[in-house]
């Protein structure tokens, strides 16, 4: 099978193609009743990433585990799949507590994990008879990326400690990132302003190369990315909590859940398993190392 390659953005705004071109696909055929695709049978949906797809197949994987029919309709549209679950062509799926706040309740941002997770529960309930499960501690979210050398050759863990530091710096943008509200605006509506040494803008795809051939020092970056398990970068604190959190978590309909009470325990060992430096290393060994996302999905699910 192939492994997806797509990456999600930070509020989880993927492209109608791959709906287009492989959910529509895997939703065909789908009915509502007792399940997307029929009575005793719970449907499984993912979002069309590297991180989606495993995360979905170790739910699947938990679901099959405790005695229950699954099917897969996996790489939806992030545009898309929450209106999927609303209208029942799929009974679950991984979200992120950010996307839920901002992009699906269309909420401003807020910065406590347990107060975002609190608000998407209450009001999918309220608005769309959907049930957030308990949220994991793996977070996929905004971050800044520091070349070890130079994190340590300045004493840097923190966004505040880079920011003291900035004179000295080399920031690798990626040019939205220094318009959106959520990037160098909110960075420095938090922290004060950034004196870099130097601010250049390259192409998304190029950045951990910027910073391993020693053109940059800090980069933006998401929290989860496989790069992030080479030693030669260093992910910083976010010491001021600038960016939203991003905690994983199933969403799954209500009356599904009440059909199949299995569904919360079974997610849950999932769930409570998962950190983002696991998350993290799980999409590494699909992205850098070019494994099947089912392996990986199996491997780590049988260590639980």
């Amino acid at each position: 099978m192939n492994t997806p390659i797509t990456r999600r953005g930070a509020l989880g705004l993927i492209g109608t193609s791959a709906f287009s071109l492989l959910g529509a696909g895997a939703l065909a055929g789908c009915s509502n009743g007792g399940g997307a695709s029929g009575a005793g049978t719970v449907t499984v949906g993912s979002k069309a990433f590297t991180e989606g797809v495993i995360l979905s197949e170790l739910y699947a994987l938990a679901l099959e585990d405790a005695g229950m029919k699954v099917d897969r309709a996996f790489e939806i549209s992030g545009s898309l799949i929450h209106t999927a679950l609303v209208e029942g062509d799929i009974d679950l799926y991984p979200e992120y507590t950010g996307t839920g706040l901002i992009s699906v309740l269309k909420m401003e941002p807020k910065t406590d994990p347990e107060e975002v997770y609190a608000i998407v529960k209450d009001e999918y309930k309220k608005q769309f008879d959907l049930v957030w499960l308990e949220k994991s501690p793996a977070a996929d979210g905004q971050g800044l990326v520091i070349r070890t050398q130079a994190a340590k050759e300045l004493g840097i863990k923190t966004i505040s400690d880079m920011q003291a530091h900035a004179g000295e710096l080399r920031f690798a943008s990626q040019g939205q990132f220094d318009e959106r509200p959520d990037g160098l605006p909110a960075l420095e509506a938090t922290y004060g302003p950034f004196a870099w040494a130097e601010h250049e803008v390259y192409d998304e795809g190029l950045k951990y190369q910027v910073l391993e051939n020693d053109q940059a020092d800090v980069t933006p970056a998401y929290t989860t990315e496989a790069q992030l398990t080479n030693d030669a970068f260093t992910l910083l604190e976010d010491d001021k909590r600038v960016w939203p959190p991003y905690n994983v978590a199933p969403v799954v309909r209500a009356e599904v859940l009440a059909a199949n009470p299995g569904i919360e325990e079974a997610l849950a060992r999932v769930d409570a398993a998962l950190t983002t430096e696991k998350l993290t290393e799980l999409n590494a060994r699909v992205d850098i190392d070019k494994e099947e996302y089912e392996d990986v999905a199996r491997e780590f699910f049988e260590s639980l």
